[in-house]
């Protein structure tokens, strides 16, 4: 009996060792990339008179083309690593919501995209680009979500052909990805360990790129500084 015992002592202890071994080696597979993007120059916004749907849309409309946030960070900027595998597969949404595309940019994988109208008023999603097929489509009220397909790696540009100021962005990227907030910050998780081109992207202010080396389990800091032009 005592010998019995020892030896399922002895499989449970190597069983909890190995796990422990899987787990270890899982959590250190990637490495995060902390990207900290400033601008240096000054904000850019454009403000329009509102006379169509005001009870919705308001009486004015904000366009941030360049939003500079504390300590000139940039918002809105796409940093990717588009030779690396591993992103997010979180189903992508966009939604008009007081006739503003919420978020202004989106991240998403190829693939489909939900695009809500929480306005409860007609609109027309109108897509640009030159690797997908475009998309020009009226969302009534009553079709509070539509999906839509964007399976090839671009910037898109996004309009409303009844709210000519909505403007948006979805940016269709194959790897890990994400979009800095107000003070400039994007976190990229699970990016795999080793040398890593590091791509910003912005609708106004263009792309930079930068060679980094990505360490398992680790954070790895990179800052770009965009110019105006």
């Amino acid at each position: 009996m005592r010998r019995a015992l020892t030896a399922s002592a002895a499989i449970a202890l190597i069983t909890g060792v190995a796990m422990w071994f899987v787990t270890i080696a899982g959590a250190q597979g990637g490495g995060t990339i902390e990207a900290d993007v400033k601008y240096n120059g000054a904000p850019q916004v454009e403000k329009l008179k509102v006379n169509k749907d005001t009870e919705k849309c308001g009486t004015e409309a904000v366009i941030e083309k360049v939003v500079v946030g504390s300590g000139k960070g940039l918002a809105n900027a796409v940093v990717s690593v588009p030779g690396a595998k591993g992103a997010s597969k979180a189903k992508a949404v966009i939604d008009q919501h007081g006739c503003k595309f919420t978020p202004h940019v989106v991240v998403m994988q190829p693939g489909e995209i939900e695009i809500k109208n929480s306005d409860d008023i007609l609109h027309n999603i109108h897509t640009y680009s030159t690797a997908n097929p475009s998309i020009n489509k009226a969302q009534p009220k009553f079709k509070k979500t539509m999906t839509e397909k964007l399976d090839k790696p671009e910037f898109v540009k996004v309009t409303c052909d009844v709210h000519s100021w909505m403007l948006g962005w979805v940016a269709v990227v194959p790897g890990p990805a994400g979009v800095t907030d107000n003070n400039g910050v994007a976190k990229i998780e699970n990016v795999p360990a080793g040398k890593q081109k590091i791509e910003v992207w912005h609708e106004t202010l263009g792309k930079q790129e930068k060679d980094v080396e990505v360490k398992a389990g680790q954070v790895t800091k990179v800052s770009f500084e965009m110019k105006g032009k």
